[in-house]
């Protein structure tokens, strides 16, 4: 047992439901397998389950906890602070492939 620590400027959505929800309502929260340390109060990138850029997000709570089912979890409650524009989207996901999801063109 052991918490992971997440990048500062990484929040991957899995699900497209969670995604919705925060951007729809402005406020979501996502759920992660294992005890995970997420940045409580930063301002983070949030990515689509696609891997690709979408918006910036507020960290407000993490709450890693045991479930009934005995898996290790990790909820994340944020707020939407905006969505991304084209040009944005499109650079953070090029720079995210390269240094977080570990796919990159080029050498």
């Amino acid at each position: 047992m052991g918490f992971q620590t997440e990048f500062n400027s990484v929040c991957k959505f899995k699900s497209e439901q969670e995604l919705y929800e925060l951007l729809e309502y402005g406020r979501g929260k996502m759920v992660k397998k294992s005890f995970r340390v997420f940045p409580t109060g930063q301002k983070v990138i949030a990515y689509a389950p696609d891997n690709q850029a979408v918006a910036i997000v507020r960290i407000v709570a993490s709450i890693a906890e045991i479930n009934f089912q005995g898996e290790e979890v990790t909820e994340v409650e944020m707020e939407l602070i905006r969505r991304l524009t084209e040009e944005e989207a499109r650079v953070q996901t090029a720079l995210a492939h390269e240094m977080f999801f570990g796919e990159h063109s080029g050498s």
